[in-house]
């Protein structure tokens, strides 16, 4: 049985903040019989996530034990827009969003954005307001990326193995991110609500379809927290004949960041890889 780390000795800690979901990571490079320590926080529904975090920074055992702690690295799961990086315009990002993703009555957010070099292009999206102004209040550094930023790079160095074009889904929060990469650029890049078996199979399927991708020599890889995964799988293989899981403990090497059970693999990602 694995021993419970009580304190942590780190520089900085890891928040990730999904649609419902809240957690705090960090790794202490002192204490190698638990590295990485990992604490999912119950989120209530009837306050909003920034309530929720003041909460947390309470009631967590890891934010008790983080005063020294001075940089956050802050994930969220949140809509996003790619925009290429030749087109990109700094001042104009807010109306370019909002246009997009218009803002909910008295929904109060600032837009960010993540620069993606390698693919050449930037991913542009929002923080709730409140939510930015507790971090900032109780960090000196903090950092937001948007969660699908460390997997777009890290699977994009992994696309070039082989000659054969790649098709990604990655599964996180009851949703489904696809896309492609052709060289330096996205080929294609969205994301869908997928709760359920048939509805992750039809956008898969929808989407090779739309490439055009080849049913005997092209490939599609799953990651994240597939629904009926290894039934997902057997019905892919039905259309195509390269369908495969990414096993994160092979991919990272059996970083000790692969043994923590729940850990979502864009945060595992970023851990592992960094942006």
């Amino acid at each position: 049985m694995r021993r419970k780390c009580m304190e942590v000795k780190s520089e900085k800690v890891y928040i990730r903040i999904g649609r419902n979901s809240l957690s705090f990571t960090a790794f202490d490079v002192d204490n190698t019989a638990c590295p990485l320590r990992f604490e999912p926080y119950v989120v209530k529904g009837g306050i909003s996530m920034p309530a929720n975090l003041r909460e947390a920074f309470k009631r967590a055992d890891l934010m008790a034990s983080d005063s020294h702690i001075q940089q956050a690295q802050v994930l969220v799961d949140t809509p996003s827009m790619l925009v290429p990086i030749e087109q990109f315009d700094e001042p104009l990002i807010e109306t370019l969003f909002n246009h997009s993703f218009p803002a909910k009555d008295e929904e109060r957010r600032i837009v960010l954005y993540n620069v993606l070099p390698t693919l050449n292009a930037v991913c542009i999206f929002a923080v709730n307001k409140d939510l930015h102004k507790v971090l900032n209040d109780r960090y000196e550094r903090v950092q937001f990326i948007q969660a699908m930023t460390p997997v777009w790079h890290h699977l994009h160095q992994r696309s070039f193995t082989g000659r054969r074009n790649k098709l990604y889904g990655c599964f996180h929060e009851k949703q489904l991110d696809i896309f492609s990469f052709q060289q330096n650029r996205f080929k294609f890049a969205n994301s869908f609500e997928a709760a359920h078996l048939s509805d992750a199979l039809y956008f898969l399927l929808y989407v090779w379809k739309l490439l055009r991708l080849d049913a005997q020599h092209d490939e599609i890889h799953l990651v994240g927290d597939i629904p009926d995964q290894d039934a997902l799988l057997q019905e892919l293989k039905r259309y195509v004949q390269k369908a495969y899981l990414i096993n994160p403990a092979a991919d990272f090497q059996e970083s000790p960041a692969t043994e923590v059970p729940g850990l979502p693999y864009d945060l595992m990602t970023l851990i592992v890889k960094g942006r």
